[in-house]
């Protein structure tokens, strides 16, 4: 197997709407990292998947809405989310998430 090096500046920004954006940084069958930008007021909508995701706070200010609870992080804070489990996320303070996925989302690529 090969190392996968994806320089940042190579992976242009998806504008998902609504002041957030997402780039599909390394990712291998196994894993998958994500970093997804939010403006002040940015909304990640409640859904589920089956993977499982470790979410960063690399900055900013989040809600998370989590199976039902709320909580607020911010940066440096992390989550682990267990597949199938509802979450979404409003923005507090413009920042940033980086989404960690095993297995990798397919349906981002």
């Amino acid at each position: 197997m090969e190392a996968n090096v994806v320089f940042h500046a190579d992976v242009p920004a998806k504008d998902l709407g609504g002041g957030v954006s997402r780039r599909v940084l390394a990712y291998s069958e196994q894993l998958m990292i994500v970093e997804v930008n939010f403006e002040k007021g940015g909304v990640g909508s409640v859904h589920t998947h089956p993977h499982c995701q470790n979410t960063y706070v690399r900055a900013g200010r989040f809600r998370f809405t989590i199976d039902g609870r709320e909580v607020e992080v911010a940066e440096g804070d992390t989550i682990a989310f267990p597949g199938g489990i509802p979450h979404g996320t409003l923005c507090l303070e413009k920042g940033t998430l980086l989404d960690i996925f095993t297995p990798m989302r397919e349906d981002f690529l």
